[in-house]
């Protein structure tokens, strides 16, 4: 072989190389399969996106608030849709710190639901928008005053119009409240129990309902529908539930059987379009949101 054919081959064998080295390169590396696997966490623009009680966020024109008491805990987080001045839920923990109660309900003459100090006022209502209609709305605490008496920053947080929603009074002294406590006793029963509440304000329907029952004058959005996502962790096992109710159908309801509200979380993601809990890892997340095992074992009957 002459000196010219041996310096191309030479040159051929070593494109050919480098052709089947980068055929190699482009092989995607396969996914690992393990528990910690989390495909819909969010973002962790903020560390407080990861925490276990935060749904997937919602793309629209919303921001989130997060609230946090004098010694900086974080209190309760809410998604706030600044364009309808509505809010979409309000999530939150109860464990022994929470339960505790050092204080009592916020009360004053001239600034019972306070704007929130974590926003601009102009993406806030100027003015309390549950005054001055016929329906005489309550302000519905999604977060609860009495799961905030551990201390009195964090309770006032409670009453700022962010954290509200609009309810009629049965329901909400009524059911609403009968939920809300046995919330609470559900958390007594067990080491730390995540919660994400709030109501329906993104249209459609459901059993046959529009799942927004009015919108005012003044541009307030008043759910049909209202729901609790809960997780519960004890001895390190985690188990879920929601609870679903209709604020008009259910409003003169005694709430001595609330097991019959009792759905299972990926029923209550096909209702809302909200991936709860979307922060634990697929596998733990999958498990527990396909089934709440019985209503007795969460203390309902």
């Amino acid at each position: 072989m002459t000196l010219f054919h041996k310096y191309w081959s030479l040159i051929f064998g070593l494109l050919l190389l480098s052709s089947c080295n980068h055929d190699e390169d482009v092989v995607p590396t396969p996914t690992p399969i393990n528990d910690d696997v989390n495909v819909n966490a969010n973002r962790k623009t903020f560390s407080e996106y990861s925490r276990l009680e935060m749904p997937k966020l919602h793309n629209g024109s919303d921001t989130i608030l997060i609230h946090k008491s004098k010694d900086g805990l974080v209190n309760y987080i809410t998604e706030w849709d600044y364009k309808r001045k509505t809010q979409r839920w309000s999530c939150y923990v109860l464990n022994s710190k929470f339960l505790e109660s050092n204080t009592t309900r916020y009360y004053s003459d001239t600034n019972q639901y306070p704007d929130d100090e974590v926003i601009s006022e102009s993406l806030q209502w100027l003015d309390d928008p549950y005054y001055g209609n016929a329906y005489k709305l309550d302000h519905g605490h999604i977060c609860p005053s009495a799961d905030r008496l551990s201390s009195a920053d964090v309770n006032y947080q409670t009453f700022y119009l962010t954290n509200m929603q609009p309810q009629f009074n049965a329901y909400n002294a009524g059911l609403w409240a009968k939920m809300e406590s046995k919330v609470r006793s559900i958390a007594k029963q067990c080491d730390t129990l995540y919660i994400c509440k709030g109501g329906t304000v993104d249209g459609g329907q459901w059993g046959g309902y529009n799942k927004i029952y009015r919108t005012l004058d003044n541009g307030l959005i008043v759910p049909r529908f209202f729901y609790m996502a809960l997780l519960r962790v004890n001895n390190g096992n985690y188990t879920a539930m929601a609870l679903w109710s209709d604020q008009v159908n259910n409003a003169n309801d005694s709430g001595s059987n609330l097991g019959q509200y009792a759905i299972t979380i990926d029923e209550l993601e096909a209702r809302t379009g909200i991936d709860f809990f979307c922060n634990l890892p697929d596998k733990t997340e999958n498990e527990v949101e396909k089934t709440f095992v019985s209503t007795g074992s969460w203390g309902l009957y």
